[in-house]
């Protein structure tokens, strides 16, 4: 349930909701005044000219919505291509939220990085409840008891998250990544930083993929990094491409009894060689918990923020209350993937063409929690 948006609505705005879609976190529709809750999705996104979304959209959803007409989701064109085809067959303009630039103008926007960082802090609660120790150090008048090791891998948004609540909870932290620029972020946050040697630096503020050479390096130093550690995350991920692994089968056998390992990139089949995605597995007598869609597990934060990202993103189109896109607008040229039956995503945003876009009152359409 998108509030911030919601409660936005002017009266001369109409909007819609889908029905029911803020019942898991506890927000009734008759919260909200001016706005419309649908349970039909068809008869939701048919007559909106802006529709709004967290994940995919279905394609007979799409195939629903009015022609030209504006989306604005996730979508992951390259796990979607049939979709990307309706969309194009509809000729709509779908702002893909994945797509958002890493840019500081674009930091309000950037979803991506907002539930990254809630998956973070996640991570680091439920790798707790796995441990069989405490995170801490405690002393009683019985003696005392030394913090756990906490190593976290991938030092994105999430990672730094989980660095930062693995510290506040007393552990003693470190932090990797292949990116060398990281350190300072690591050791802000009251980590240790692990060093290899190896400069993986990407695009877009991403690392790249190691070659063979790098990964062997790689493995070599971090082997007694991970055989030390209580409580492993991993976060890394590359876009478009399965995660990388960063932590061996052999690796995992010669960690702590009672190790407890959080995989945070799942969805790109895991960091681990022995992740499970969607499970919570046993590998000897360390624990591998692979959780999918961790921001949905923080339901009530997560629809906040996210919402707050579309907002400020609908902001650069909607101008006294008419919908007007400047194609000279960084943000909005690089977070389109399509429009007018093109395809945008090859399209660097600073020669995208500007094409002239119909102005229009906007109808706002949520479809989605």
């Amino acid at each position: 349930m998108q509030t911030t948006i919601l409660t936005d609505i002017k009266p001369d705005n109409p909007a819609a909701h889908a029905a029911g879609a803020g019942a898991a976190i506890h927000l009734d529709d008759g919260a909200f005044g001016n706005v419309a809750f649908i349970t039909d999705r068809a008869d939701l996104v048919k007559d909106a000219d802006v529709v709004l979304a967290v994940q995919p959209p279905a394609l007979d959803v799409v195939s629903e919505m009015k022609e030209g007409a504006i989306l604005v989701s996730f979508i992951y064109a390259h796990n979607e291509p049939a979709l990307v085809k309706r969309l194009l067959e509809k000729k709509i303009t779908c702002f893909a939220m994945e797509r958002i630039p890493r840019i500081t103008r674009a930091q309000a926007m950037d979803a991506l990085s907002s539930q990254s960082a809630l998956a973070g802090y996640y991570a680091v609660q439920l790798g707790s409840t796995h441990l069989a120790r405490v995170v801490p150090k405690i002393t009683g008048a019985a003696g005392s008891i030394g913090p756990a090791r906490v190593l976290v891998m991938g030092l994105g948004v999430a990672g730094l998250e989980a660095i930062a609540t693995a510290h506040r909870l007393g552990a003693i932290v470190e932090g990797y990544d292949v990116r060398p620029e990281t350190r300072e972020q690591a050791l802000s946050l009251g980590a240790t930083f692990v060093d290899t040697g190896v400069d993986a630096r990407g695009k877009g503020g991403y690392a790249r993929e190691l070659n063979a050479d790098e990964k062997a390096k790689v493995a070599a130093v971090l082997t007694k990094h991970i055989q030390s550690a209580d409580l492993i995350i991993t976060t890394a991920a590359i876009p478009g491409k399965a995660s990388p692994k960063l932590i061996s089968h052999a690796q995992v056998l010669g960690m702590k009894v009672g190790a407890v390992i959080v995989d945070l990139s799942a969805e790109g089949g895991g960091n681990c060689d022995d992740t499970q995605p969607g499970e919570t597995a046993k590998i000897g007598q360390v624990t591998i918990a692979a959780p999918l869609n961790v921001p949905s597990l923080l339901g009530e934060d997560a629809s906040e923020l996210y919402a707050k990202n579309q907002y400020n993103l609908l902001a650069l189109m909607i101008k006294d209350n008419v919908i007007e896109i400047d194609w000279s607008d960084e943000v909005l040229a690089q977070t389109v993937l399509t429009h007018a039956g093109e395809n945008k995503s090859a399209v660097d945003g600073n020669t995208a063409k500007a094409v002239a876009t119909p102005s229009m009152a906007p109808g706002v359409t949520t479809i989605q929690a």
